[in-house]
């Protein structure tokens, strides 16, 4: 009775266990299965969003009521496949039901291997380029083939004829080729791909050369605010340009810059932002990040979510609905595999398969599979577009940016495209019906910036000023489409902080309160300025300077031929020819070879003479130094090497002295009382000041350079050297003894058109001149783009070369520049008067020398024969006859005359001609 007592109770258990199998209650599932996944550094997000899925299917219960998925997370990088082989088979030693990513293409391939050997579902949510699907892989993302066919639907709807692909590398082209494969036929396409390690922008100017307007551009979602700036700096980002991004994360980009471009630019989204699932993780976000130990990283908010972290999410809500699809049908024992092993896991293709056969909705909207390729087959992309709002009404509205304007939805193999009527307006440029924005602009009056048109007629509004900054306002007008009014500052100022009232001047003080929207003027950024307003991207660059009234030219002497030589160099000249003629003498002296017997047929005689007497030495040195030469010749090697010497010197310096003599006689010198601050800081003389109210005074006040507050406390103690503008400034500087600080910007235009200004020293400090807006408005970053793009283009250098130089009386001084720098200056007697002077000095010089000579022979000749009075009488008598001295009356009688070997000569007593002769 016992056993059979036993076997019925057996029987009754197993019946209820099976009823209770059958009806769900009894659950045959572990406690834990473990999830897989693979995540690289840079991606915070995509692990929170993992970590959120497996806690929200633990904690809801709905799916799998009594097994939790514990999720082991591995770190990878970026195509290190043997860090990824290791790291897949330490997840498969654990034990997983599933691995999901990682996102690179080539480490993805390896885990697809692996997985593939032990039959464990890998789970991808890439946008995978690869021909083939593997045996036991998902991917969620969209397939390419599927993608083609909404971006040949949103070509054909924009109605393009043709266009050009710009792709960042061959991956993005791959993954395009089955939507070029189909456009080729229709549309005439380029090629361009941007070069590694290279700017955007060299591929942009070849594509802008080409005038290509449609543009479909292929790059990470990281690159994508670097590409779309790239381009519109160089001017591809317009009204006439329209772009379609491949990327499905356009939302996490800051499209803040081309909103007001009324450029097209559209994209696709898979992530439904009305999903339920989407609206919790984003009211949960804020205690996520609390939470995770990655907080640093991860923004406090979540405003739009990533297409891979809601891929992961649904990749998570996959794995749980395969999972208990797989139970009903089979128990589930998920056990520990090494790679060295053949063992395969019984249960990864029954889990795959019923995984293909799942339809749920996720993050991504509907979910389901092809089964035959394991692609998503049916699903909805958002048709995203960039809103340009010129509207005043929309300048801060939440509506303006990147918004949804349409849908494309695919549906077993049927595909539609349908778009909004806002939608439609946009995309076909019919949005600027909308009245413009109207920016309130106030300058001052300063020239060139904005000055009052002389006309008889009566001007209004925008018509009555011109300018540097009219012309910069609407040439940025232009890139932003938006329309703007120029004001005069009330009282006349740039802007400056009242310590008293505590407010401020100018234009900054009508900015903050309100009167004004921007400021476009000479106005420079400061540091006290940026507290209260914001600046864009300096439009000019300066500094502060001095203008000065140009110094009188030098004057010129008499002994100006002298220049070309320092004193110092006069003097060792003059104690070079000294030294030389007096060495000349004794080498002369001692060399045997410089003594020759002056009559070569008397040899008998013991008589030698030496040419190189102490007065024929500096003869010989003087003939050479002024290139004349002389009637003596040296005849030893000594005398010859000393003769040599000197030659090779005098060459050199009457070279030099030649060459420099030109240029000291025919250009003009001046000579300026000051050359820099430092010597007007150091002088008494000149008086120096700036703008009462302004930079320049700031920058002295502030400054920690001890000259430049010494100048300032000099400046302090003497108020009338501060001027109202910059036209008292430059009037102050005109009348002379005045130095005016300022801009050299400023500076710059004044010297073209006042030529008897000019610019002392280099810029004390350097600045910028920026366009003044409210704090933290829009329009602050909008108008750095554009100047940015007016810098690279050229045209802030027009502008600029047009108001300083060529218009309103520019280019003045041109020509006198020109001739002070290139044409020959015509000499004057001024310049040359010194050698007439040396010259007279020198006849003078050789008369009285000659009277010396003619008085000392008198008097030689004196002492034996009569008076020196009779004596001077004769021989200047003599001297100033009209008869020649070589006639025979005036010769001496000779009337004897003895032989050489008497040793004697007797001669008459001679006339007073003969012995004037004789003498001489």
């Amino acid at each position: 009775m016992i056993p059979s007592a036993l076997s019925f109770t057996f029987l009754q258990t197993s019946i209820i266990i099976s009823i209770f199998s059958v009806l769900g209650l009894v659950d045959a599932l572990p406690d834990h299965i473990n999830i897989g996944g693979l995540f690289e550094a840079d991606e915070d997000e995509q692990k929170l969003v993992f970590r959120y899925a497996l806690d929200s299917i633990n904690e809801e219960r709905t799916i799998l009521p009594r097994t939790n998925l514990r999720g082991l997370v591995e770190h990878v990088d970026r195509d290190d496949s043997f860090n990824v082989d290791k790291k897949v088979c330490g997840l498969l030693q654990t034990g997983v039901a599933a691995i999901i990513g990682p996102s690179s293409s080539t480490t993805s391939m390896h885990v697809q291997s692996i997985c593939d050997v032990f039959d464990i579902p890998h789970i991808e949510t890439r946008w995978d380029s690869a021909l083939q699907q593997p045996e036991i892989s998902i991917n969620l993302h969209p397939h390419p083939s599927v993608l083609a066919l909404a971006f040949l639907d949103l070509v054909k709807y924009l109605k393009w004829k043709h266009f050009c692909v710009v792709y960042e590398d061959y991956d993005g082209l791959i993954r395009l080729q089955s939507f070029l494969k189909r456009a080729s036929d229709e549309w005439k396409i380029r090629f361009y791909r941007f070069s590694y390690g290279k700017p955007y922008r060299d591929t942009y100017w070849e594509i802008k050369k080409r005038g290509e307007t449609n543009i479909i551009l292929d790059v990470r979602a990281e690159n994508v605010n670097k590409a779309l700036k790239h381009a519109q700096q160089v001017g591809l980002i317009t009204e006439n340009h329209s772009y379609i991004l491949t990327s499905l994360d356009l939302n996490i980009v800051d499209l803040e810059d081309y909103k007001f471009s009324k450029a097209r630019i559209t994209s696709f989204r898979i992530v439904d932002d009305t999903s339920p699932d989407v609206m919790e993780l984003k009211d949960k976000w804020s205690d996520l990040v609390s939470r995770s130990s990655d907080r640093s990283k991860l923004p406090s908010s979540l405003r739009d979510l990533r297409t891979e972290s809601a891929l992961i999410f649904d990749a998570m809500k996959l794995i749980a609905h395969g999972i208990k699809s797989l139970d009903r049908v089979q128990t589930i024992e998920v056990n520990p595999i090494a790679c060295n092993s053949n063992k395969l896991w019984h249960n990864g293709a029954s889990l795959f398969n019923q995984m293909k056969e799942l339809t749920f909705h996720g993050m991504t909207g509907k979910v389901t599979f092809d089964k035959a390729s394991y692609k998503r087959t049916s699903f909805s992309l958002s048709v995203m577009t960039v809103i340009p709002k010129n509207d005043s009404d929309y300048i801060d509205s939440a509506e303006e940016g990147l918004q949804r304007i349409g849908t494309w939805t695919i549906e077993g193999g049927n595909h539609s495209l349908e778009i909004s009527a806002t939608g439609k307006m946009i995309l076909f440029g019919q949005s600027g019906s909308k009245n413009q924005q109207v920016f309130r602009i106030v300058t001052l009056l300063s020239d060139p910036y904005a000055m009052l048109k002389s006309s008889n007629d009566d001007k209004h509004g925008n018509d009555r000023y011109e300018g540097f900054a009219l012309d910069l306002a609407e040439e940025l007008s232009k890139l932003g489409g938006w329309k703007y009014q120029f004001q005069q500052v009330k009282d006349m100022a740039y802007g400056a902080f009242n310590e008293t009232s505590q407010s401020w001047n100018g234009m900054i003080g009508e900015i903050v309160r309100g009167e004004a929207d921007m400021a476009i003027a000479d106005l420079t950024i400061t540091s006290q300025r940026e507290t209260v307003v914001d600046f864009s991207h300096p439009f000019m660059n300066t500094g502060i300077s001095i203008l000065f009234r140009k110094p009188t030219k030098k004057a010129n002497t008499l002994f100006s031929f002298l220049s070309p030589f320092s004193m110092v160099v006069w003097v060792y000249v003059v104690g070079a020819y000294v030294g030389v003629s007096v060495v000349l003498f004794v080498v002369g002296r001692l060399s045997p070879y410089e003594w020759d017997n002056p009559h070569p047929c008397r040899q008998d005689d013991q008589v030698l003479e030496n040419e190189f007497s102490l007065l024929n030495s500096f003869w010989f040195t003087i003939g050479s130094l002024m290139q004349q030469g002389s009637d003596l010749t040296p005849k030893s090697m000594s005398s010859r090497t000393i003769a040599a010497i000197w030659y090779f010197f005098t060459l050199i310096m009457i070279s030099s002295y030649t060459a420099n003599l030109a240029a000291f006689l025919t250009v003009e010198k001046v000579v300026s009382p000051i050359e820099d601050a430092k010597d007007l800081a150091s002088q008494n003389e000149i008086l120096y000041g700036c703008v009462a109210t302004g930079s320049t005074r700031a920058f002295f006040k502030g400054t920690q350079i001890e000259e430049y507050r010494k100048m300032f406390r000099k400046m302090e103690k003497n108020p009338h050297v501060y001027v109202k503008n910059n036209m008292e400034g430059k009037l102050r500087a005109i009348r002379g003894n005045y130095a005016f600080f300022m801009e050299s910007a400023a500076i710059e235009f004044i010297i073209e058109r006042e030529c008897n200004l000019t610019q002392i020293g280099s810029l004390l400090d350097s600045k910028g001149y920026g366009i003044a807006t409210r704090m933290n408005s829009q329009l602050t970053r909008i108008l750095s783009e554009g100047v940015l793009r007016l810098q690279e283009l050229g045209v802030l250098q027009v502008l600029k070369d047009r108001w300083w130089k060529q218009k309103k009386g520019g280019g003045a001084c041109l020509e006198d520049s020109k001739k002070g720098s290139s044409s020959v200056t015509e000499l004057s007697l001024g310049n040359v008067g010194g050698v007439f002077v040396v010259l007279l000095a020198g006849l003078a010089f050789s008369l009285f020398t000659a009277v010396c000579e003619f008085m000392w022979r008198a008097r030689k000749n004196s002492r034996n024969r009569q008076s020196m009075g009779k004596e001077i009488w004769r021989d200047l008598k003599f001297a100033l006859s009209c008869q020649s001295s070589t006639k025979a009356t005036n010769r001496p009688q000779i009337t004897n005359f003895v032989g050489p070997n008497t040793g004697m000569i007797e001669k008459m007593p001679p006339s007073p001609q003969a012995r004037f002769m004789t003498n001489y």
